[in-house]
């Protein structure tokens, strides 16, 4: 993420070479958020099977809870050996009307398809569960094309491709399932660090963090990408879940460049390197198998989670090079100095605040999420945050509809904000080289629930100092404006 001294260039294209350095490879392929999830049929009756009659189908959209309702008699057929499919559509138009390096609209978009046997019903082995998982992502990416953001747009945006995604078996243990391990290919993102009440909202941000995207190798194993991992899930009492994940330290074999293009089937499992580790404990409140006793209200939902990664691979440093000198000075080698392992520590809450009584459908509820990483000499990012809060049912008679205010910061880390004051220091006189800060957005959603398969969710974001401050490449002497982003997302079942 840092700029040698030999790379040192004069006005404009100064401004330009530095843009693209920080937020390079994180926009062209970076790890984003993950994808809004997608429900599983949890049995033929679920799918809601339909006739193979066009017109009968037809007339049964209005109740389906698929587009394609028992897919002609596929998903009858699967159900009978314990294999249920469900396929998502995603598609987004979204456009900033100010700020960023252009304005205008681009068309995102994300077909997810997921495969599970359970064996317990597909040959009666109590416990097992086999998930593959792929992508076909397609469309422009709003974010490295116009906002130059650090905390991008949508977490559908990647890379065009056709992609494996996930691939693992999970075997719960113990009574009651106290204990399961999961072993293959995953991506942190589906457990690890992740707020349910977050995932309703569009921004990157709000699933996967902006500190492990910018921080991480590859932007770690998170959507698009994943990695070879072996995760273990126990409960020592029913309110407390521990997880503990164990992944390849990288994501890709080859951490140069676009971490999506070095990897572009999701076929290549990279074993080599370091390791990866995130320690999640997790607090519910009611607990599983909770009772509420005649006449007793019920109690507000909760869920604590505080953990911690750390990466053993080797981390760049953000300001000097191996001698020393700055690398923002003429004098450089170009070559960062290298640190090796890195950490961050972090904290989740979601919590309920209300319910209505008569209509426990109406609802509100808050969440929060904060993450730091101490060493600030490997790390581009030192700090980010989200919080939001969510409402459901906000109108009568809408009770699968959500309406979402939510916030995200993230704040460079100092040693990236020293490379940045040298830079200054070194360029030409006249020149306009801005030292980065901190990033600001604000986000409002509502989901709109149009059919049991189709739900219609637009969304308005503003972004304040985007990237951090930096120049905008194409008017070098200014700062990136601020930026209104409008757009729609459309989440279809299959």
């Amino acid at each position: 993420m840092s700029l040698s001294g030999a790379t040192v260039r004069k006005g404009a294209a100064l401004a330009w070479w530095r843009t693209a350095a920080i937020l390079g490879i994180a926009l062209s392929g970076g790890a984003s958020a993950a994808p809004p999830p997608i429900a599983l049929p949890a049995s033929q009756q679920s799918a809601n099977a339909q006739p193979t009659e066009l017109t009968s189908f037809l007339s049964q959209l209005k109740r389906s809870n698929y587009l394609l309702g028992d897919l002609f008699g596929l998903r009858s057929f699967l159900s009978r050996y314990g294999i249920t499919l469900a396929m998502q559509e995603t598609s987004e138009d979204l456009g900033n009307l100010s700020g960023g390096v252009r304005t205008g609209f681009v068309y995102d978009g994300l077909t997810q398809a997921i495969l599970q046997l359970d064996t317990q019903r597909a040959f009666g082995h109590y416990g097992g569960l086999f998930n593959i998982s792929a992508l076909q992502i397609h469309g422009s990416n709003l974010s490295s094309q116009n906002l130059l953001t650090y905390q991008t747009a949508s977490g559908v945006e990647a890379d065009r491709a056709t992609r494996l995604w996930e691939l693992w078996y999970d075997q719960k243990l113990l009574p009651e399932d106290r204990l399961d391990f999961r072993i293959g290919l995953e991506s942190a993102d589906q457990e690890f660090i992740v707020s349910a009440n977050a995932a309703y909202f569009v921004n990157t941000m709000f699933g996967w963090p902006a500190l492990p995207s910018y921080n991480l190798p590859g932007g770690g194993p998170a959507y698009p990408l994943s990695a070879p991992a072996v995760r273990m899930r126990v409960r020592p009492i029913n309110a407390v879940n521990i997880l503990v994940g164990l992944f390849n330290g990288s994501p890709v074999n080859n951490n140069s460049g676009d971490p999506q293009q070095q990897n572009p089937s999701g076929t290549t499992f990279p074993l080599h390197g370091g390791i990866l580790i995130l320690t999640e404990l997790q607090y519910s409140y009611p607990s599983l198998g909770g009772m509420t006793y005649p006449g007793e209200v019920a109690p507000l939902a909760r869920l604590y989670k505080i953990g911690a990664w750390y990466d053993s691979e080797h981390f760049a440093d953000q300001h000097f090079d191996t001698n020393g000198v700055s690398l923002a000075s003429p004098a450089s080698n170009g070559l960062p100095a290298q640190h090796h392992g890195d950490l961050s520590l972090y904290a989740v809450a979601d919590q309920m605040l209300w319910r209505r009584e008569e209509d426990p459908n109406h609802n509100l509820n808050v969440f929060a999420r904060v993450m730091g990483a101490p060493q600030a000499d490997r790390n581009p990012i030192a700090f980010s945050m989200n919080a939001g809060l969510i409402l459901h049912e906000p109108f009568r008679y809408r009770p699968d509809d959500t309406v979402g205010l939510g916030m995200g910061y993230v704040h460079v880390s100092s040693q990236l904000a020293a490379y940045d004051r040298d830079l200054a220091y070194f360029a030409s006189p006249g020149s306009y080289s801005p030292v980065q800060s901190g990033e600001t957005y604000l986000e409002m959603t509502y989901q709109r629930q149009m059919r049991p398969w189709w739900q219609l969710q637009p969304d308005i974001q503003y972004v304040v100092n985007p990237g951090a401050g930096i120049a905008n490449p194409f008017a070098p002497m200014q700062r990136l404006r601020n930026e209104l982003v409008i757009g729609v997302r459309t989440n279809i079942l299959l």
